[in-house]
């Protein structure tokens, strides 16, 4: 039973009107969030169609919700899976717009691309671009690399791709199209200002469109665009989901965009309910969206919105939790003058938890904060964080652990030595499955499943139970002859279960066709089972369906990821079935609902699963995990800069002239067009290492506070010339002198 915290019942004391609310890492925000949401359930006199509309980042974040608010459900005696709908930003805007579609300007049945299929779009637009104009990379490359064709093709078309694809994401955050934008860049370059970058970008932002269009497609920030049109097109439309939705709940709200915020601005209205919950200081993806953590505070800090906070946290001991308050009273009289400025960390500072708290903060150990200040080369730093991994996981078989890192190229360095010294590990870097062809098989199984009498689909379900053998053109021709004549079948079940006349029998005959007869019989016989298994629970079926279909490990994964989806599904959903979630499966293989959380996605992770085990991971793919013990490495002014002139920046490339940023110079472009002011080179790309260097603090934030009980530090010497970076040198001082005073018994100050 949830036991709320003082800090908890602040927030829980909620029943209307505008509310923000800071928490910090560990604070228990999704489960005072869930509570909350039962608690409005609980209390509230819904009128029919009426929701509480929980909206949060990730779709593994939609599960968890699910789960707990149907916990504190039950225990108040109320129906679970009612009166509530959890659901993803995108999530959210892809139902406004399948709702309206006309207004969003789109077809009915448009689709949506996922990132990769975007990805392949962009590079494809890029590339027919660079064919067009092939002398482009002289004004950008620096000179000693202008006639180097690695450089000319293969690194500018990777930077030119990776400035296109940012160009374009603000692009659609500001509703510009690239008919605007090319027509402002016209008028812009007549008064004398020199856009290059933006014009390269517009026009293959033009080519992008086109290549969407043609699909009748949209991407993931097309759906947030045209959810924020639909719902100031049609006020009728906005005042139905007003009424439909009583209270908003927002998790993560560190993570929105200005875009997103004001979909939910709209759909809340003046004088209605919006709580918004997340922690500035986590805001760790302004590289990868337009998100700002600066939207965040804002809203609290803005009149009419009550401020809360959640500043209790019992994951970390104490010396951890002092660590990370240091960083966050460092940031805020920060050298750099600009990086203060932009207040890359924030208060509140965690506290522990209260006496008799459920979850107490583990027993302190300062000696188990180990900030290392020797400059170690790369495979030093490896060697050290290996072999010390290796004696506490033997010490501590029963505990978790990580090496966290900044980049996967790094991560992957580490699982070398890890696998030499034979140190038992589990990978959460990048991934391999094939998530949509193994959801696509089970959703055509479950169609059949579903219309048992269908010929057609059970010809589709042969295919699938073929699956393995169609990269060979002649088993796949043959398959297609059998799939033809199962789809002629008039009698189904003359063949899946015959009694007075058997198909198979009347149509091919056991001695001259015995290999196919031998193959149509197995088929028959797993088809029975299937149908037999039909009546079982979704997650049951699934698995027995899986158990027949796929030999690959990683598609027996993600086989077993979709059967605990669709678990989850149900239980949430009690209404649903078998026709219900084949549709769900096949919104998710064809693109129709973003869906990241089977196979490889991030939120998945389950550290207490690899207890014994040294996890490698990035620091991103960190955020929402905790470990025993943590290892945080390579903390250098390479991977943790400052914006001090010795200071490397993986924006700028090496290749490119002037040490510029393209994607910067271009962003500020952008930004030109908007404003009509005048662009001046290169002051972007300086505003952007302050950006930068805000954001990794952030990212060191939020790896300190991944520790439960021990926490090292180290970093190294990259290619020979980095150093310490600054944020760790800082710390590294305050903890020497910590360690000084409680060695002395002086009182802390």
């Amino acid at each position: 039973m949830f036991k709320p915290r003082p800090k908890q019942r602040e927030v829980l004391a909620y029943r209307q009107g505008y509310l923000g609310v800071a928490a910090v890492p560990g604070s228990g925000k999704t489960a005072t969030l869930s509570y909350l949401a039962a608690t409005l359930l609980a209390e509230t006199d819904l009128e029919e169609g009426q929701e509480i509309l929980i909206v949060t980042l990730v779709n593994s974040a939609v599960a968890n919700f699910a789960r707990q608010i149907n916990e504190y459900v039950k225990s108040e005696g109320l129906l679970p899976g009612f009166g509530y709908r959890v659901r993803t930003l995108h999530g959210l805007a892809n139902d406004i717009v399948r709702q309206k579609p006309t207004i969003a300007g789109l077809d009915e049945a448009f689709l949506i691309v996922d990132e990769r299929e975007s990805n392949e779009i962009l590079a494809a637009a890029v590339e027919s671009w660079m064919g067009r104009w092939p002398e482009a990379p002289d004004d950008w490359l620096a000179p000693k690399y202008r006639d180097k064709s690695h450089y000319r093709f293969y690194r500018w078309g990777q930077t030119l791709t990776d400035t296109a694809r940012d160009f374009i994401r603000r692009a659609k955050d500001d509703l510009l199209s690239p008919e605007e934008l090319k027509e402002r860049i016209a008028d812009q370059e007549d008064r004398g200002d020199e856009l290059g970058l933006a014009r390269i970008c517009a026009e293959i932002y033009e080519d992008y469109e086109r290549a969407l269009r043609y699909r009748g497609a949209v991407d993931f920030q097309d759906l947030i665009c045209l959810a924020l049109r639909v719902l100031k097109s049609d006020p009728a439309y906005l005042e139905s989901l007003r009424r439909k939705y009583r209270s908003i709940l927002e998790d993560e709200a560190q993570d929105s965009s200005l875009l997103q915020e004001r979909i939910l601005r709209l759909l809340a209205g003046d004088k209605g309910n919006w709580v918004r919950v997340g922690d500035p200081n986590q805001a760790i993806f302004e590289t990868f969206t337009t998100a700002d953590p600066k939207y965040l505070r804002a809203f609290i800090a803005s009149k009419g919105v009550v401020g809360r906070e959640l500043p209790n946290s019992g994951r970390s001991t104490r010396s951890i939790q002092r660590l990370a308050n240091h960083l966050i009273a460092w940031s805020l009289q920060h050298p750099h003058g600009a990086i203060r400025e932009r207040i890359p960390l924030s208060k509140p500072f965690i506290q522990p938890t209260p006496a008799g708290d459920p979850q107490p903060n583990p027993p302190d150990d300062p000696a188990g904060v180990v900030l290392y200040p020797e400059a170690y080369s790369p495979t030093k730093e490896a060697m050290i964080v290996t072999e010390s991994c290796k004696r506490w996981l033997e010490d501590h078989p029963d505990q978790t652990a990580a090496i966290l890192v900044a980049r996967n190229t790094r991560g992957s360095e580490i699982v070398k030595f890890l696998r030499e010294k034979r140190v038992p590990y589990v990978e959460n870097l990048n991934t391999t499955s094939s998530t949509r062809a193994v959801v696509g098989s089970l959703a055509l199984i479950l169609e059949y499943l579903a219309d048992p009498k269908e010929a057609k689909k059970l010809a589709k379900v042969y295919q699938v139970a073929r699956r393995d053998q169609q990269d060979d053109a002649q088993a796949a021709a043959a398959i297609e002859r059998v799939m033809t004549g199962l789809g002629r079948i008039s009698a189904v079940e003359e063949y899946v279960a015959p009694r007075l006349s058997d198909w198979l029998e009347d149509s091919l005959s056991a001695d001259e066709h015995a290999e196919l007869y031998a193959q149509l019989t197995e088929f028959r016989e797993r088809v029975g089972t299937w149908l037999r298994a039909a009546e079982l629970p979704v997650d049951q079926l699934i698995l027995t369906v899986s158990g027949d279909v796929f030999r690959n490990v990683g598609d027996i994964a993600t086989a077993h990821m979709v059967a605990l989806y669709l678990a989850r599904l149900a239980e949430t959903h009690p209404q649903m079935r078998l026709p219900d979630f084949a549709a769900e499966l096949r919104d998710i293989a064809a693109n129709r609902r973003r869906f990241t959380g089977l196979g490889d996605d991030e939120g998945q992770f389950d550290p207490d699963a690899h207890k014994g085990k040294v996890t490698v991971t990035t620091l991103h793919k960190a955020k929402g995990l905790e470990w025993d013990r943590v290892y945080l490495i390579s903390v250098n002014n390479y991977d943790f800069p400052s914006a001090d002139p010795n200071d490397s920046f993986i924006g700028e490339k090496w290749y490119i002239r002037d040490n510029l940023n393209l994607s910067a110079e271009a962003l500020a472009q952008l930004a030109a067009l908007g404003s009509g002011e005048a662009y001046h080179e290169g002051f972007a790309s300086l505003d952007a290492r302050v950006e930068y260097a805000a954001e990794r603090l952030r990212l060191l934030y939020v790896g300190i506070t991944r520790a439960r009980k021990a926490l090292t530090i180290t970093w190294n010497t990259g290619r020979g010339d980095a150093t310490e970076a600054t944020p760790l040198l800082a710390l590294r001082t305050f903890w020497e002198e910590e360690t000084r005073r409680r060695e002395s018994h002086e009182p802390a100050r």
